[in-house]
């Protein structure tokens, strides 16, 4: 796949769905109007500072409540390159694949990343780098299947590629 850099920015336990896109703006399921959104009710400023290639750090059970795509929708097309949290909610965590948003669960990343660290992710060996602190972390990799899913921006883009050869 590839490696990635970026400022993170940090959250706690329990993010759940709306919170990372709240209901009042499901009326459209375009993801950039949706990124313009995101982490709106939780960090008001995320949508003006976010750079592409940011990072996202969470603890536990990051992606949790309701099962819409529009939650890693949003956070991919804000700009986030990966997610790394200490667990993921189990839909939110398939929802992230099927639209190629990368993400990582590694508890000791999570626990220690600070908000504003600069992180580097190599998806193919799953090593965290804290540039910010020069210490890394190992996750576990995503296998082969997933991380071609992801590249090619999703499970629908990923199917179309295979069904056309």
């Amino acid at each position: 796949m590839e490696t990635v850099k970026g400022t993170v920015f940090k959250y706690g336990d329990n993010i759940d769905t709306d919170v990372i896109i709240p209901a009042r703006y499901l009326n459209v399921s375009n993801g950039e109007e949706l990124a313009k959104y995101c982490m709106i009710d939780i960090d008001a400023d995320f949508v003006h500072k976010v750079k592409t290639g940011d990072i996202i750090v969470a603890t536990k059970n990051f992606g949790c409540g309701s099962s819409r795509e529009h939650a890693p929708l949003a956070i991919k097309c804000a700009g986030i390159s990966c997610v790394i949290a200490s667990t993921f909610a189990r839909i939110f965590y398939r929802n992230a694949i099927n639209i190629g948003l990368p993400i990582l669960e590694c508890a000791e990343a999570a626990n220690n990343i600070d908000a504003g660290d600069m992180v580097t992710v190599n998806f193919d060996t799953g090593i965290i780098t804290n540039e910010t602190k020069g210490k890394t972390y190992q996750a576990e990799p995503f296998p082969a299947f997933m991380q071609k899913i992801m590249a090619a921006g999703g499970l629908v883009t990923y199917t179309k590629e295979k069904m056309e050869g």
